[in-house]
């Protein structure tokens, strides 16, 4: 493949507001792994969130890093010892390299593993680039009828996935997500992707709330209105909802959750509020004989979430609001800063 190119344009972080497009080595792949020219990628949440804060917890941003991590590309280059993928191949990319060998990744759950390798989180870079390299067998052949923006947006469709399945879902169950940002409403679509028929969603902005109903829920909640559980009550008919799935990391939403659900429930805790201690009713919680799960990113999803986007029933590309070329990145990224009020994903194209 002598005819990719030496160098590549790349955008990088310095430090909070700090970001610009500049001229980066094109990556080599190892033997394990194939070079991508990236058609799309997404602005996440914790993109934003490091050129804001120029770090999330405990990474921190102390040398100039690449962000990005939501991408589908087609293969380019391969190396050595790759077998499963070739240069053409349509792909999406799963961005966490476990280490494929320690008791977390052994049992299936390598989203744990502690050696992981995850795109955009400091000090590894990310994908806001013209190419990455990445170990092949976190590559995932996209059918000829699925879009590159339908790849890119499997990592977070991958988060929704992974909640309901950590919530137990059931298609009987009645769904209710509250924070209808992408990863809620790729949640709201995951729910839906496993049969269930009911599923409602809560969010603070009315923008948000309408997509929600135009992608199909069943019903929206504004929570400033107040008594979100009567209003859930009311949308339910009396019934309540069976697993909750909270995504907005509002520490009172996760709070009041507890409350919010049916006895006997489950609760999903996926969003990260802005401080690590949140009191709650531990006493309804084991009153009502709760079970509540946590979710740390997702594994084994994307298999899933290709074959259940198969049947064309499920349109995740409606949440993609914007569109800018790589050179625009920091309108792209003030965008999804300032503007929730009328964006939902921002999609990138090197």
């Amino acid at each position: 493949m002598d005819l990719i190119k030496k160098t590549m344009a790349a955008v990088v972080l310095d430090r909070p507001f700090s970001i610009e497009v500049r001229q980066v080595p094109v990556p080599e792949p190892g033997p394990e792994e194939a070079l991508i020219q990236v058609h799309c990628i997404g602005v996440c949440g914790s993109d934003v969130h490091y050129y804001e804060h120029g770090r999330i917890g405990r990474y921190e941003v102390k040398q100039p890093l690449i962000l990005g991590h939501e991408l589908a590309g087609t293969v380019v280059k391969t190396g050595e010892k790759v077998t499963h993928v070739r240069v053409g191949d349509r792909v999406a990319v799963e961005p966490g390299v476990t280490c494929g060998k320690c008791s977390y990744c052994k049992s299936g759950r390598y989203n744990l593993c502690p050696d992981v390798v995850f795109m955009a989180t400091p000090p590894v870079d990310g994908a806001w680039a013209e190419f990455v390299a990445v170990r092949s067998d976190f590559l995932f052949r996209l059918p000829d009828h699925m879009t590159f923006e339908e790849g890119a947006l499997l990592e977070p469709l991958s988060v929704g996935v992974h909640a309901a399945r950590r919530g137990r879902i059931r298609p009987e169950d009645r769904v209710l997500v509250l924070g209808l940002g992408p990863i809620g409403l790729l949640a709201m679509e995951a729910a839906k992707m496993f049969g269930v028929a009911q599923v409602y969603g809560s969010d603070v902005t009315a923008f948000r709330r309408n997509l929600a109903l135009q992608m199909g829920a069943a019903g929206v909640i504004d929570p400033r209105d107040g008594d979100v559980g009567g209003q859930i009550q009311t949308l339910t008919n009396g019934e309540g909802v069976d697993l909750i799935i909270e995504t907005s990391g509002s520490a009172e939403a996760i709070a009041e959750s507890i409350g919010y659900v049916n006895r006997g429930g489950r609760i999903v805790w996926v969003g990260l509020p802005t401080r690590d201690a949140v009191p709650v009713n531990i006493g309804a919680l084991v009153d009502a004989e709760l079970d509540v799960y946590g979710v740390f990113r997702y594994a084994n999803t994307y298999p899933a979430a290709i074959q259940m986007l198969q049947n064309g029933k499920h349109d995740i590309r409606r949440i993609i609001t914007h569109k800018f070329p790589l050179h625009s990145i920091k309108d792209a990224v003030e965008l999804a800063r300032t503007q929730k009020d009328s964006s939902v994903k921002v999609m990138i194209y090197p």
